[in-house]
């Protein structure tokens, strides 16, 4: 495929997202001549990230074709690659989410793609990204759908069951999975090499191998691990001893799978750092694009941990390139864990388009506490798919996180009208 791919990228006035893409598509010169087109309803946070684009793609000389626009089907019309960072109301909403159900007694450690939550994050954003879909087969049937979004494996989920859309997840929490192995083995994190699969942000780690020799390190980081500061990273440490492999992404992540999550920290997203952190990176960028201020160095260089560039690349140049890990629809990919599921696993990305690597079954231990957490999905995803309320109920109680039907019913009643103007059928 010529160099001509237009790589449309939805809800590109992301700030966080937009400059880890720009970092690495303006750091290759393998994206000369493609288009990447800005898409978004901020016209500010657009003509920003735009201007921002132009800038790194001269200082890289990347050789990018940059266009911007706030019609969405106007930019899908012809692309091969449609790149998703959409959030609705981001901060308003997940606050809401973690806020009400520890007003009515829940324990829970971030409130974003697990327990109640995670359903209602399912419930607004499933409806926008089925007017996605909707868009793509009818305007670029055969572009990949690459998401960046939470809730990962519901949206996944929902496109594989109820779409014809390619979809992938991408994620970098097997990265973060990789820095707290390093910190214990007390070897570099370039020299360790991992292969998980499981669920996004509940991946197991398969193999833990030295990168130069594939020596085996779990030994070395069970011996390590017995002696580590307690304090650090608990609740993956406790999963860990109990079912003999490493989970990733975090504590808070994984905790929000499990009734007992809360032990690994329940204080919650940090809302006021978040906003502070957004409000000095815009300074800096609207300092970069006026010139009165340098580019920092790390925006001239590869990003950390994410692979959308790498699996364009890989399918653009048939480069069957390695991709650490991806989220997709399950299909057996993962034998021991339903075939209707969204699954993260490695992944091959080439001309002929993504390949999930199989490493075989999960340990049985670990793929009955995953169903717990696949049928909470599974239900969601549905609920979210028909709009109904009393689907929206059964996927909140048989969720591990809610230790009461009455608190189930009052979280439902205030969290279902904070959402109501977004949860509508999908299909």
């Amino acid at each position: 495929m010529a160099n001509t791919a237009k790589i449309v990228f939805i809800g590109a006035g992301s700030a966080a997202f937009g400059l880890s893409l720009f970092q690495d598509m303006f750091t290759t010169k393998a994206l000369a001549g493609c288009t990447l087109t800005l898409v978004d309803t901020n016209t500010e946070a657009l003509d920003r990230m735009t201007a921002l684009a132009e800038v790194l793609n001269r200082k890289g000389e990347a050789g990018v074709i940059i266009e911007k626009t706030t019609d969405r089907r106007a930019a899908l019309d012809g692309a091969q690659f449609v790149v998703n960072a959409v959030a609705i109301d981001r901060n308003r909403l997940w606050k809401l989410d973690f806020e009400v159900p520890k007003k009515y007694g829940l324990r829970h450690t971030l409130g974003e793609n697990g327990g109640p939550g995670g359903l209602f994050f399912t419930l607004r954003t499933l409806p926008l990204i089925f007017d996605f879909a909707r868009d793509i087969e009818e305007l670029c049937p055969d572009a990949l759908f690459i998401n960046l979004s939470n809730p990962e494996s519901r949206v996944i989920m929902g496109l594989g069951k109820y779409s014809r859309v390619k979809a992938l997840g991408l994620c970098h929490g097997i990265f973060l999975a990789r820095w707290f192995v390093s910190q214990i083995l007390a070897i570099d994190e370039d020299e360790i090499d991992l292969w998980g699969a499981g669920l996004n942000h509940f991946q197991w780690l398969m193999h833990i191998r030295e990168k130069t020799t594939g020596r085996d390190l779990y030994p070395l980081l069970r011996q390590r691990e017995a002696t580590h500061d307690p304090a650090f990273t608990p609740l993956a440490r406790r999963l860990f001893r109990a079912f003999g492999l490493w989970p990733t992404c975090s504590d808070d992540h994984t905790g929000e799978y499990l009734a007992y999550g809360w032990e690994g920290g329940e204080h919650g997203f940090d809302f006021a750092e978040d906003e502070r952190g957004r409000v000095i990176l815009k300074d800096l960028m609207d300092g970069v694009i006026d010139g009165s201020k340098p580019i920092p160095e790390d925006w001239t260089e590869p990003s950390w941990g994410e692979r959308v560039v790498a699996v364009i690349e890989g399918i653009l140049h048939n480069r069957k390139s390695f991709i650490e890990s991806g989220i997709v629809y399950n299909q057996g990919v993962i034998p021991n864990l339903p075939p209707d599921l969204a699954v993260e696993v490695p992944l091959i990305a080439a001309a002929a388009g993504v390949h999930p690597v199989s490493l075989g079954p999960l340990p049985d231990p670990i793929a009955k506490l995953l169903k717990v957490q696949a049928s909470v999905q599974q239900l969601s995803v549905e609920a979210a798919v028909h709009a109904s309320k009393e689907l929206a109920l059964q996927a909140l109680l048989i969720d591990p996180v809610v230790n009461s039907s009455t608190a189930a019913v009052q979280i439902l009643d205030e969290l279902w009208e904070a959402n109501k103007p977004y949860i509508r059928p999908c299909v």
